[in-house]
This record gives structure tokens, sequence and C-alpha cells, in this order.
């Protein structure tokens, strides 16, 4: 865009009629995120507190578009569940960055390799991982806000230690696979959680055994999983002792920020979930 054009646009910010603004803003959302720098440049130079919302309420446009078209990427390949959290921690925090956390996942997985590394049997490699995760970081289930959007937030949940069942698995997975050990998802109704699986393709079950993240690691068998199904009165079905994919995981990431948005009536950030939850139909 011509900076003469772009500034012109900017300076109708001003203009008071809501018909003149609303054309205006859809313009600047097209230009997309390299136009955010000349925005903020606007805010800071403007004490028109009009001027000031408009250009936030265009700035967080931009950046959610952007992020639907990063989320649709991902979702046609979605190899690295993290990068997809990522995209989804970016609607709270736009300029999140992998530096902001990788250092303390690189921190855990070296001493979590050299925990396992001596160990024989897979029960004792996951209880060695469990001392890591959970004694040595203090890795925990946040009992107390088990709602907050916060734990949803892959910044949050590594520089707080606390997490909810979804979010403490996945970073559970993404450790224990980078030190060689076969997690997998598995997305149990109500409580999300990992199998181990097993080395044995020939077996009628994949998995060896469970484990609960939100519970400091806790081993289950598939007895554990269908009394806590009966309990909750649901259906037994097979996929809720399987391995998931990451999409599905994503999913439901997302499934549980639309209800925490929806428990603290925060409608636009209810509304914005369900627009990434679309995606997942029309790919």
């Amino acid at each position: 865009m011509n900076p003469k054009v772009l500034s012109a646009l900017i300076e109708l910010l001003e203009d008071p009629d809501k018909e003149v603004y609303k054309t205006v803003k859809n313009e600047l959302v097209d230009l997309g995120t390299n136009i955010i720098p000349n925005l903020e440049e606007a805010w800071e130079k403007n004490f028109d507190s009009l001027i000031q919302d408009r250009v936030e309420e265009i700035i967080h446009e931009i950046q959610f578009k952007s992020l639907l078209n990063e989320l649709k990427l991902w979702i046609s390949s979605p190899k690295d569940i993290l990068e997809g959290w990522m995209i989804i921690s970016r609607c709270q925090y736009p300029e999140l960055k992998k530096e902001s956390f990788e250092s303390t996942l690189t921190n855990i997985i070296n001493e979590a390799h050299l925990a396992i590394e001596n160990c024989n049997s897979d029960l004792e490699k996951i209880s060695a991982l469990n001392t890591i995760i959970f004694s040595r970081y203090r890795f925990r289930g946040n009992v107390k806000n088990f709602h907050s959007p916060e734990n949803s937030f892959i910044n949050d949940v590594i520089e707080n230690r606390k997490g909810n069942p979804l979010s403490l698995s996945i970073i559970y997975m993404h450790i224990s696979r980078k030190i060689g050990l076969p997690v997998c998802g598995i997305n149990m109704p109500k409580h999300f959680i990992v199998g181990f699986e097993s080395e044995h393709h020939f077996d009628i079950d994949s998995i060896k055994f469970y484990i609960n993240p939100f519970s400091k690691g806790t081993i289950l068998n598939r007895q554990d999983l269908e009394t806590f199904l009966k309990r909750e009165k649901i259906k037994e079905s097979s996929k809720y002792f399987s391995p998931c994919g990451n999409k599905e995981i994503l999913k439901r990431l997302i499934n549980n920020l639309l209800h925490s948005y929806t428990y603290r009536s925060k409608k636009e950030k209810a509304e914005e979930m369900v627009k990434f939850l679309q995606l997942f139909k029309s790919i």
C-alpha cells in the first residue's frame, strides 16, 4: 500500500460516522499484519480514546485473521502439536514466541533423558519421568481454577507449572517423545489422559498402560477407564481407549477454551473459538 494512502485511511479513523469507520476498518484489516506498526504508531501519537479503541479493534481483527490462516495451514498438516497450540495461545498473547518457553522444555527433556538412562522397564522409565516433571519441576493440575483460560495457553502452563488434564498431557507427550518413549494422547470424555503404546503391534489393545498427568502421572489400566466411564454413565467406545491424532487434541483444546470463555461470559472470545472450530469442519 502507498504510504500516503495508508496514512489517509488511518486519519479517517477520526471520522465519527460509523459507516465510514466500518469501511475504513475493513480496508485496513484486508491489508494484513504489515500495517500493524503503522497502527501502533497512530495509537501512540493520538490521545483520543475513540481513535485508540478503534486502532486496538483493528489490530486485534488483523491478528485474529492471521491466526485463522495459520490454523487452516496447520490443520492441513498437523505434524507438531506444540505449533498448533502456539497458534491458539497467540489469540491471547499475539507476540508469543517459542523462545519464551523453549529453554524450560529443553531443560526438562535433558534431565528426563538422563533420568531414564539406567531404567530397565517401561514402568521404571515413567516413574523416573514423573519425578522430573512433577517433583523436580512441580507441574500440577490447577484444581482451584480448573476452568481458567490460562490452563489452555502454552506459555501460562509452562510458566505457572499448572494446567488442566489436556494441557498437562500435551506437555507430557512432548517430553516423552523427545526422550524416546512411545506416549500418545487418549481422548477420554471429561478427562484427557495419555497412553504408553505397546511395541507389539499384534496385541489386541495397542496401549500397554495409561497415565494421568493431571494426578502427577498416576498409572491406570483399561479396567480403571471402564470404571470411570460407568461412573460417568458414558457408553464404552473403542476410541476412548485408543490413540488420537493431533487434530483431535487441538480441537479439544479449543473446545476447552470455548467452555472457559462461556463459563466466564466472555462472549467475543467464545465467538472466536467457534470460528477456530469451524475450520476443522471445512477441511
